[in-house]
């Protein structure tokens, strides 16, 4: 029972997400949802109070998949990855910035989520931009830290210029209907890691994306966002809604 109730909850969730994708949050409706999801309306209700509690878990829902993007995994079949972040955490910051622009193309949920940050007829403020302003920022503290980044480097300057670029590109690939382009946050890494990192640094850190990262990221029909371990650390969203990241 619990097995058929989780299943529900994953189908409402994730045909909430594809609705609001189509329609946006103000022109979706309830019969809509459920159609796609196959359930009745008092299977939603059970779930869900209406449908901005349904909106709420979208989002939260695509910022668990966010953590799980921007974050290694502290599982032993990715210490080669965790790795690879402690000793790298620029090329890290890339590595995420095309992982991130994939998913948004790959995963309905996620798409939603970044939607919703945009919906007027939301209004409840972002849950993810923040998460990811946040993983920038604490990447390129880690990086300062290592003497990786170049002299001078503002670091608040960086975290906005990174985070206005990303949702310009997840904006056009969100719009674009995929399939992604592979490459499309490499012009602007060719562009700026010249300027952002230390002379010993720059020929060490690839625009494209690292082997190791490619390595390890699981397919999209791979990633479930209701079946991942709960993490230590977590992340407060907006109206006490907490969203649960590796830290």
């Amino acid at each position: 029972m619990q097995d058929r109730a989780a299943k529900t909850r994953r189908q409402l969730i994730q045909s909430a997400a594809e609705v609001f994708g189509r329609s946006g949050f103000a022109g979706s409706s309830i019969g809509q949802i459920c159609a796609l999801a196959g359930v009745s309306q008092g299977a939603l209700h059970f779930h869900f109070r209406n449908k901005r509690a349904l909106g709420e878990a979208v989002e939260s829902a695509a910022a668990e998949i966010l953590c799980r993007i921007t974050a290694p995994d502290p599982h032993a079949q990715h210490a080669q990855y965790a790795q690879h972040a402690q000793h790298a955490p620029l090329q890290l910051l890339v590595d995420i910035s095309h992982r991130l622009v994939r998913r948004v193309c790959q995963d309905p949920v996620l798409r939603a989520g970044f939607g919703l940050a945009h919906d007027a007829a939301w209004g409840s403020g972002s849950v993810l931009w923040p998460l990811w302003r946040d993983r920038v920022r604490g990447l390129l503290t880690a990086a300062r830290h290592q003497g990786s980044l170049a002299p001078g480097v503002d670091i608040d300057e960086v975290v906005a210029t990174v985070t206005a670029v990303t949702a310009g590109v997840e904006g056009l690939e969100r719009g674009r209907n995929c399939p992604p382009s592979a490459s499309a946050m490499t012009p602007f890494w060719r562009l700026v890691l010249p300027q952002l990192t230390a002379e010993g640094v720059r020929d060490r850190i690839d625009p494209t994306g690292s082997g190791v990262a490619l390595a390890v990221e699981p397919p999209a029909p791979d990633w479930r966002f209701d079946d991942w371990p709960v993490s230590e650390g977590c992340a407060t969203a907006p109206a006490g809604r907490e969203v649960c990241c590796v830290p």
